[in-house]
């Protein structure tokens, strides 16, 4: 069974080919810059490669082409789309009304799009896509929207509750809701499985670092409590994230620089963490090698992330009174192995121990990286968002 997984983004859509009788990707690629101008990056499990500038007016022309990609050419994998048994997409936001994936109707679509509020850079444009890739794919084939939010709904009222008057929670569903979720769910049934333990045994903090970033508690296989927030701008700093900050900081500022309240979200998601307090850039490694070089703001905006990561970590083991295993993983955690050392320094008192022999140099790989005498195991493990978006496609349309 060969299933179409489908992550896609306001000007993007990433897709994976996968294969499920052994959980191969068959093919992976991006259509980018959709309403400027448009390419395709495309690369078959063999070597193939296409590389090509298109026209990407809407997602449905970056559809047409993907199907066309895979379908045709000397990149072409799949005879044809009938051979696709299912499409899966991974949908930002789903608030407290989906708890769960969902197979996708049209009622499905309209209410993933009315929730754009609460994510709107991604949500309407999953719904682009969704209505895209209805148009384009074969109306036999059953679409499956897993949702990067449900993870995170077995937190309890007193983790996701805002100290706002409860109307704002009722009428207008101000609240936590959190997000990596599916990177979340995948990594830590992973690290049960690599620990040989049962995750209702286990209490973890995963922490997925990137250019977004989020720690989640994860008690007995569920998260009880994560750094993100209303949005995805709280938690710790990010690549051009601010990360938490007083509110009377952020009406302060909007004051003084007479931002709108879209000026103000977009100078807080756009322009600062990384980016902002650097002035180097967003990209982890510009602020690694331009704090080596002697730059005092990079090596600053390093140590606020270390040192925030680390208030999260006590704080989970707190919450779970408890911590039995850390977990890294996304772009920084499973490759920036200086960030790993720095959480992990000083922190034997709370029976976390690295083996630097072991984390030095790691990149990308499934490993136990503390030393053999610390109480709490540390490992890193890689996420897969597109194989548990296609397992979940699979379990649904099993059934």
């Amino acid at each position: 069974m060969i299933i179409l997984v489908v992550n896609a983004g306001s000007s993007s859509l990433k897709y994976q080919l996968i294969d499920m009788a052994d959980e191969s990707v068959i093919a992976k690629g991006n259509c980018d810059r959709i309403g400027i101008d448009g390419h395709i990056a495309h690369k078959t499990a063999d070597g193939r490669e296409l590389n090509e500038d298109c026209n990407f007016p809407t997602h449905t022309e970056a559809f047409m082409k993907l199907v066309e990609t895979l379908t045709t050419g000397d990149a072409k994998v799949i005879d044809s789309m009938d051979k696709i048994s299912a499409v899966g997409h991974r949908i930002v936001q789903g608030a407290d009304v989906f708890d769960k994936s969902v197979l996708v109707t049209d009622e499905i679509i309209d209410k993933i799009d009315e929730l754009r509020e609460l994510a709107p850079v991604h949500n309407h444009a999953h719904a682009l896509a969704l209505r895209a890739c209805k148009k384009v794919i074969p109306a036999d084939v059953p679409q499956v929207a897993v949702f990067d939010t449900a993870f995170h709904q077995t937190m309890p009222p007193k983790a996701y509750m805002f100290g706002l008057p409860y109307d704002d929670y009722e009428t207008l569903h101000v609240r936590k809701y959190g997000f990596h979720g599916t990177s979340h769910r995948f990594v830590s049934a992973a690290l049960a499985e690599a620990m040989g333990k049962d995750i209702k045994d286990l209490k973890i903090v995963s922490c997925h670092l990137g250019n977004g970033s989020s720690i989640t508690a994860v008690n007995g296989g569920k998260s009880v409590d994560t750094s993100m927030g209303f949005t995805p701008l709280d938690g710790v700093v990010m690549g051009t994230r601010s990360g938490a900050v007083d509110p009377s900081a952020v009406t302060y500022v909007a004051d003084k620089h007479h931002f709108s309240p879209s000026e103000m979200s977009d100078y807080m998601n756009k322009k600062s963490g990384f980016l902002g307090v650097s002035g180097v850039g967003s990209d982890n490694r510009d602020i690694t090698d331009a704090a080596h070089h002697g730059n005092e703001r990079a090596q600053l905006v390093s140590d606020m992330l270390v040192y925030e990561i680390k208030k999260y970590i006590g704080s989970y083991a707190a919450a779970m009174n408890g911590l039995d295993a850390v977990l890294f993983t996304g772009g920084i955690g499973e490759n920036a192995y200086d960030v790993r050392e720095q959480v992990c320094e000083n922190m034997e008192f709370f029976g976390i121990k690295l083996d630097k022999s072991v984390n030095d140099g790691l990149r990308g790989k499934l490993a136990k990286i503390s030393a053999p005498d610390s109480k709490v195991e540390v490992w890193v493990v890689p996420t897969n968002e597109e194989l548990l978006i296609a397992r979940d496609t699979l379990a649904l349309i099993s059934k």
